[in-house]
């Protein structure tokens, strides 16, 4: 298993991606492999801080860095030696199984798009969030960002995707799949969701359990939450904020603690054809090590074969 894995993208590329890079190795066994993308002379400087076998990784060496704010498509175009450019090569040409980034989110979504292509069936992929809830476990939320404006067969779409990820990623059976929505009662919220629930509720390959409300997105009531990209990303930013205030008030509770993006590490695109993780810029150590370890598991699982196997005749 070979996992490509951006050095150059995030805030603090690329130390932070060699240390999490180091701890996944360190905790796992030889089967696995890091390739990493990007100036192979500064890696290996900060490889050089470890004592740590070169036969776990590869570095392939790149020239150029997409930064942050550079416009996604030209900057994919201009910059064909960029550690993203060169990684999504490798991952269409089956060279690596999977690749993480946490660099320019508009140029890992141009490259998922158009270098490795969504599922045939899929109308658009999407991202999700994870929702850390009060009894201590993970929900997931999404669209969250990818799909500002959505039609009702997004909705449904997904509803498969993320009951998949659920069931197979976070190990929930029969996932319940709640639609986001301003009330309870069927016939609820604005025309998208109207729309949306009937398909929702005729889906046989989901657990529809009906609408759900803003206070149950903390609660255990729907394992998997949809809702177009730009309602998700305001949840998301606001839960984040709120994670924000809890440790500027040197407040220490578990469960907000839980709040935490690095506990989780990155989201995957869902709905392409082969796993890409994308990652906060401002990841670290832990949120690296545990985009590796999302990436494994969704090769583990075959999670891409199920995903394509659940949309054959869509």
């Amino acid at each position: 298993m070979k996992i490509g894995l951006d050095m150059m993208g995030g805030d603090f590329a690329p130390a932070e991606a060699v240390k999490g890079a180091v701890a996944f190795l360190s905790e796992n066994n030889n089967d696995i492999q890091i390739v990493m993308f990007g100036n192979k002379p500064i890696i290996e400087t900060e490889l050089s801080k470890f004592n740590f076998s070169e036969h776990r990784y590869t570095i392939i060496h790149t020239s150029q860095v997409i930064e942050m704010h550079e416009h996604p498509t030209k900057a994919l175009k201009e910059k064909q030696d960029s550690s993203i450019a060169v990684g999504f090569k490798m991952l269409a040409s089956g060279e690596i199984d999977a690749f993480i980034s946490a660099g320019n989110t508009g140029a890992m979504m141009v490259g998922a798009l158009f270098s490795i292509k969504t599922i045939e069936g899929v109308i658009r992929p999407t991202i999700g969030a994870y929702v850390p809830r009060e009894d201590g476990s993970l929900g997931l939320l999404l669209d969250v960002g990818l799909n500002a404006d959505c039609k009702p067969e997004n909705l449904n779409q997904f509803a498969i995707l993320g009951s998949l990820f659920a069931s197979q990623i976070l190990k929930i059976e029969n996932p319940k799949v709640g639609l986001v929505n301003l009330g309870e009662e069927e016939g609820k919220g604005n025309l998208l969701a109207q729309a949306a629930y009937p398909l929702l509720k005729e889906n046989k390959q989901i657990n529809f359990i009906g609408n759900i409300e803003g206070r149950d997105i903390l609660i255990n009531k729907a394992d998997v939450m949809i809702c177009d990209g730009f309602t998700g990303n305001v949840v998301l930013k606001l839960a984040e904020s709120i994670y924000d205030i809890v440790k500027r008030r040197n407040i220490n509770d578990e469960h907000f603690n839980r709040f935490n993006f690095e506990a989780y590490g990155g989201v995957p695109v869902l709905g392409v054809s082969k796993p890409v993780i994308i990652g906060h810029g401002i990841s670290g150590e832990n949120a690296f090590k545990n985009m590796i370890n999302i990436a494994c598991k969704m090769i583990e699982t075959e999670l891409t074969g199920k995903i394509k196997s659940s949309f054959i005749g869509i």
